[in-house]
């Protein structure tokens, strides 16, 4: 049996999880609430924070300074060990 449970979210933490969840195709913010439980409880993580973090950091250097050429450049030299 399911449960209801109520929260109170801020304005902007609220205006930031619509616009999320509409933006990853949610139906509406329950789904999209409960999917963020069900990551966060019952799945494991490859991919640290800080990890994506720092991708991220990376990916917009190597984009500002043209580090990796084409697409098949970058694969290729991401599949080299």
């Amino acid at each position: 049996m399911n449960k209801q449970i109520n929260i109170r979210l801020s304005e902007p933490m609220l205006n930031k999880a619509i616009a999320t969840s509409k933006k990853q195709g949610f139906e509406n913010l329950q789904e999209f609430i409960k999917q963020i439980l069900r990551e966060k409880l019952f799945e494991t993580t490859e991919v640290t924070t800080k990890e994506i973090d720092f991708i991220k950091k990376l990916y917009k250097v190597s984009e500002e300074k043209n580090l990796y050429g084409t697409e098949k450049e970058l694969f290729s030299k991401l599949n080299k060990k």
